[in-house]
């Protein structure tokens, strides 16, 4: 009676685990809450753009302007896993394999953004003709044309936000 009970309860739980696989691969996908619609940009309205306070015009010759100093600030992946996943899921890509993303700031390290701030990170595709590998250009042609005296960080933050893709030629750098 015993062996029975126990039998009956093992398999009861099996087909409760089952009917939940089932019901979690049936169910429909979850509705996206970011539009693609901007791309190569990211959706302002989730993902507007944030500052890292400790950037100013007066402090780039101690934070943006030294070689490496991005690297004390870049959060790790252990973080940006979870929010790359999470911005996967809001931005409705059908591709959701996390490696074809750049969990990307919007308001790049190198101009002094927000480096943890979920409202400067998005999923930023590898896919396209201006995607993350040609943004990172432009970040490093913004910085370096800001340490040089030839922007000023504000004008370089404000291209970027406004257009990464016609940055360059906005402030007459590229």
């Amino acid at each position: 009676m015993r062996s029975a009970r126990r039998l009956t309860a093992t398999l009861t739980a099996a087909a409760i685990g089952v009917a939940g696989i089932i019901a979690a691969t049936t169910a429909p996908a979850q509705a996206a809450t970011c539009s693609q619609s901007y791309l190569p940009l990211p959706d302002p309205s989730c993902t507007p753009g944030v500052y890292y306070s400790a950037v100013t015009q007066a402090t780039i010759n101690s934070t943006i302007c030294v070689s490496g100093w991005t690297a004390t600030v870049r959060p790790s992946t252990s973080y940006t896993n979870g929010l790359k996943a999470q911005g996967i899921t809001d931005y409705g890509y059908s591709d959701t394999s996390m490696s074809d993303y750049e969990e990307d700031h919007f308001i790049p390290l190198e101009l002094g953004g927000s480096p943890t701030d979920p409202k400067n990170l998005w999923p930023e595709p590898h896919a396209g003709a201006k995607n993350s590998t040609t943004k990172d250009g432009v970040e490093t042609k913004l910085k370096n044309a800001v340490c040089k005296g030839t922007i000023t960080l504000a004008a370089a933050r404000s291209a970027i936000k406004n257009n990464w893709t016609t940055a360059l030629s906005v402030t007459g750098i590229g």
